[in-house]
């Protein structure tokens, strides 16, 4: 579904958005972080298969970090003790490998700094201007940096990240713990609401909780991938929910 037959989101409660491939492209960030840090760790511990991007799609993409190390060593029968997220990026814990992991993601996000998607920036800008509570939804704890490097954080109300859902001990997408703390938040009922994903587990998190309307970004998922999970509509970009507002 695209161009005209979109809908128009203005029309919902509220628009809750995942961050990373959705708002930023933070993702790629990510995912070469995490890539460097298990082909690292896959040899020296002479894990096999070695790590490939079906891993970040099937294990991380969406997640929070320490699930998704989890997963991914479980699917190669690897298992380390859990660990505490004081551990030193140095420990061999799943909480360990995760923060080895955030070290280079962090170095790269201060290195480089990171611009929002230029199509979700002009629909932010739709919705506030038709005073549509927004609102992120976001497995990372690293949001609210992601959000002010790329100089959008002041335009949303409600920020659900990887922070609030550890302190809350929400379960990590695809439950949909995250996605229904973030309606109570912003104070609007799922069922009138739409949620925009790019991660298969976020579609599924988004259908759980009940949104009305679930919106997949195809930003390396597969189309096919996120309508099977559950997505209503499937974009590439979001500038096309705003190209369908300027008469031809």
């Amino acid at each position: 579904m695209t161009g005209p037959s979109l809908p128009d989101l203005t029309t919902y409660d509220g628009v809750l958005f995942d961050l990373d491939g959705v708002l930023t492209p933070t993702a790629e960030v990510h995912m070469h972080a995490w890539r460097t840090m298990f082909e690292e760790l896959f040899a020296a511990w002479e894990v096999t298969p070695p790590y490939s991007d079906a891993d970040y799609f099937a294990h991380l993409d969406g997640k929070k970090r320490y699930d998704g190390v989890a997963g991914l060593l479980r699917s190669r029968d690897v298992e380390v003790p859990w660990g505490d997220p004081s551990d030193a990026s140095t420990a061999d814990t799943v909480c360990g490998i995760g923060n080895r992991k955030n070290d280079v993601f962090a170095r790269v996000l201060r290195d480089e700094g990171i611009a929002p998607y230029p199509g979700s920036v002009a629909l932010l800008d739709v919705l506030i201007a038709a005073e549509v509570p927004i609102a992120v939804v976001s497995s990372s704890k690293n949001a609210e940096e992601v959000l002010a490097v790329a100089g959008i954080r002041d335009r949303f109300s409600v920020v659900m990240d990887g922070v609030i859902a550890e302190r809350d001990h929400l379960a990590s997408k695809p439950a949909p713990d995250v996605f229904a703390e973030a309606a109570r938040m912003l104070g609007v009922d799922p069922a009138r609401s739409a949620a925009v994903e790019d991660a298969l587990s976020g579609v599924q998190s988004a259908v759980a909780a009940g949104y009305g309307l679930v919106v997949g970004v195809d930003r390396g998922a597969g189309a096919e991938t996120l309508r099977d999970a559950g997505a209503h509509v499937v974009v590439n970009d979001l500038a096309e929910f705003v190209e369908k507002e300027i008469p031809a």
